[in-house]
């Protein structure tokens, strides 16, 4: 009975650290290490990730500067950028790759804003789930006379607060994300 409230709060947790790994990989004009670190680049016969092959750097607000340890896979980074959707062309000066990130436009400033609203409705639509799947087993213990009513009501009611405290958490993260999206 007592693990599954931990249990559904695993599940949370997962949820929220998603969405802030999603509002990592979003670019909103400003140069993050996050945005490339996890592209795939086939090198060496296998799909590895890009920081496996390469340090990523920060220079300025604007510009990322990855520096591969083997010289002879930046053609494939080169070309793992290109096919990534990241819409940034990449500039391989034989020792640097660079990403030059130009200034965002208002009407995309909207709609970065719009899809930091649809990830965090996605993060509380996987809290609810994982919520239904904690409800189903309180149900079925309180159906096979293994929890009194009372107990079921106080454990419902633990497993809401602590859906409304992940609420909370995925509402302000995504405040914050839209103000950093849409100041300029």
């Amino acid at each position: 009975m007592s693990d599954i409230l931990p249990q559904a709060e695993k599940g949370f947790e997962k949820a929220l650290e998603h969405l802030r790994s999603e509002f990592a990989r979003l670019q909103i004009g400003r140069a993050s290490a996050a945005l490339v670190e996890g592209i795939n680049v086939e090198a060496y016969g296998s799909s590895q990730p890009l920081k496996a092959l390469a340090s990523v750097s920060v220079p300025d607000s604007r510009t990322l500067q990855i520096q591969c340890w083997d010289k002879s896979v930046m053609k494939d980074v080169e070309k793992a950028i290109q096919i990534s959707g990241l819409g940034i062309n990449p500039v391989n000066d034989g020792i640097y790759i660079r990403l030059n990130f130009p200034q965002l436009t208002e009407e995309r400033r909207k709609e970065l804003a719009k899809v930091v609203y649809r990830y965090s409705e996605e993060a509380k639509i996987a809290v609810r789930n994982e919520r239904q799947q904690a409800m189903g087993k309180f149900d079925g213990l309180k159906k096979s006379k293994e929890m009194a009513e009372d107990e079921y009501h106080g454990w419902v009611k633990l497993l809401q607060d602590r859906v409304d405290q992940f609420n909370k958490l995925i509402d302000e993260a995504a405040r914050k994300k839209e103000a950093d999206v849409l100041t300029i």
